[in-house]
Parts: structure tokens; sequence; C-alpha cells
């Protein structure tokens, strides 16, 4: 019997057809990034750009250099404002804290009838604009709503609404589901045989609460009142509802330069403070939303192992 050898295999590239067939795809494929980016440009990058250019321009529209922003860095109403913002930002966000902590532990914790009823009710919230809860509010607890006409005189110290606290209130009422909903899933996660064998050894709800359900939330937490921070730091449809005179935000005396006293160029500038502030915060809230997110997957192997 006769062997034929065997054909040699060549290895090396690829046919050049196939090369061939292969370079239509990759070279559109730029094509897919080309639109978004040119949208990003359009809508985003090039309002931004135009916003810092006026910032060192005057009203005419003539260089000023940095004149303008030493005037502006130098005005105490800045300043002002920018302590207000972080003052009303760090009260609602503390209050979306211990009122999305409480509904999220109940609500995962507590078993009752109807509580998938009130989940769907907190996350329908998210849904409605921001301006419809101070107008709420004003309709039922201000000087000529609902609670002013049953009431009378006697109304008057229930109104709360045109003041800082009217604005705190407000913004927890629509930023307390950014906080449960986080915080359902983190507790959800707990596992229930590390609760019960906490309860048989002895472990009461506020220790259980302390030692193994708030570590392990502890991730979602800090990443949810950081962007609930972040959030109620730019809001600006609540404030401006609410009405309250003397709560006046970076927002809304940026609102005021532009729109009411056609100061553009201080608008433009306190513009830029804002977005360097915003952007600053989010990139500490990724920051630390990815070291909380890496810290704690190696824990819960160790633990697991």
């Amino acid at each position: 019997m006769i062997v034929q050898p065997a054909l040699p295999v060549r290895l090396g590239r690829a046919p050049r057809s196939r090369r061939a067939a292969g370079r239509p795809a990759a070279s559109r494929g730029w094509l897919w990034t080309a639109a978004p980016a040119a949208l990003l440009a359009l809508f985003v990058l090039l309002p931004l750009a135009e916003i810092v250019v006026q910032s060192f321009l005057d009203d005419d529209g003539h260089p000023v250099g940095l004149s303008g922003w030493a005037a502006m860095l130098g005005s105490p109403s800045l300043w002002r404002s920018l302590g207000t913002t972080l003052g009303v930002a760090a009260a609602s966000t503390a209050g979306c804290l211990v009122v999305g902590a409480f509904l999220a532990f109940v609500l995962v914790f507590v078993p009752f009838r109807g509580s998938a009823v009130v989940r769907r009710a907190i996350e329908t919230v998210v849904s409605f604009p921001s301006f419809l809860i101070p107008l709420a509010f004003v309709v039922l607890y201000g000087n000529a709503g609902v609670l002013h006409a049953l009431l009378g005189p006697a109304a008057g110290r229930f109104s709360f609404t045109n003041s800082v606290a009217g604005v705190v209130v407000a913004e927890i009422t629509f930023y307390t589901p950014f906080i449960v909903a986080p915080l359902i899933a983190a507790f959800s996660g707990v596992s229930a045989d590390q609760l019960n064998v906490a309860g048989s050894l002895g472990a009461g709800p506020l220790r259980i609460i302390r030692t193994i359900v708030l570590p392990e939330a502890a991730p979602a937490l800090g990443a949810a009142s950081m962007l609930t921070f972040l959030l109620t730091m730019n809001e600006f449809g609540i404030v401006l509802f609410t009405g309250a005179k003397d709560v006046l935000t970076l927002p809304m005396q940026i609102y005021t330069s532009s729109i009411v006293s056609f100061d553009f160029s201080g608008a433009a500038i306190m513009a830029v403070v804002q977005v360097v502030l915003s952007v600053g915060l989010y990139l500490l809230y990724r920051w630390a939303a990815a070291r909380w997110t890496g810290g704690a997957a190696p824990a819960g192997r160790g633990r697991r192992a």
C-alpha cells in the first residue's frame, strides 16, 4: 500500500481575501462613535466653551482678562450663596439618609401586606418633575393653601414653605428614593443565616444592625449619599418654586444674574464655579464608589473561605 505524503500546512497570515473581507467592518467602526461625539461636542462641549469664554469678557463682549474673576471671587454674595448651597445640600442629604435608611430597612426586614405597593409608590416619585413637590407644599401649607383655609390665622405657625426648612423638606421628599433604591438592594443581600446566628447568640436588634447590616450596606450608603449631595447641590426647580426669597443658592444666583440683572459675565463666572464644583464632586463620587466596590470583593471572598 502506498501512503501519500501529507501536504504541508502553511502557518502564517490569513489569505488576502479574508483580510480584505474584515477591513470594511473595521474601517467603518469610527462611524459608530462619530455621531455621538458630534452631538456631545455640539450640545455639551460647545456651550461650556462659550460660557468659559464669556467669563473673560464684559457685557459688551470686550476682553477683560482676570479682572472679572477677581471681582467675582472677592464678592461676598458669591461665597454666601455657595455656603447656602452646600448647607442646604448637606441638610437635605442627611435627611434623605435618615428617612431613606428607615424606609429601606422596613421594606426589607419588616414584611407587611402591601410592601410592594409602597415600594413602587416610592420609586414613582423619581419620575415626577422636581418642581411638583414644592408646588404641592405651597398648595397645602402655603399662606393661601388648604391648611390656611381650614385653620385660619392659626395655620401661620405651620407655614414653612418660604424658608430654608421648606426647601430642605421638599428636597428630602423628592430625593429620598435615590437613597431607598440602592439600600433595598444592599439590605436584600444580607445573609439571613448571619442574622439568625447573631440572634441565637444573644445579639440584640441594634447590635445586629450595627455589626452586620450597616457594614454590608456601607458601600451603597456612601455612594447614594454622595450622589444625593451632588443632585441637591445642583437643584434649581425646587428652590425656585418654593418661593423662598432668603434661600439664594448658587443656581438661583446664576439665574438671577443672567435673566433678571442681565449680568452675563458674572453669571458665566458663577456657572464655571458651579461646573468645576459639580465635576469635582462627581469624580470624587466615582472614585469612592469604585474603591468601595473593589474593596468589598476581597473581604467577601475571605469570609466565604
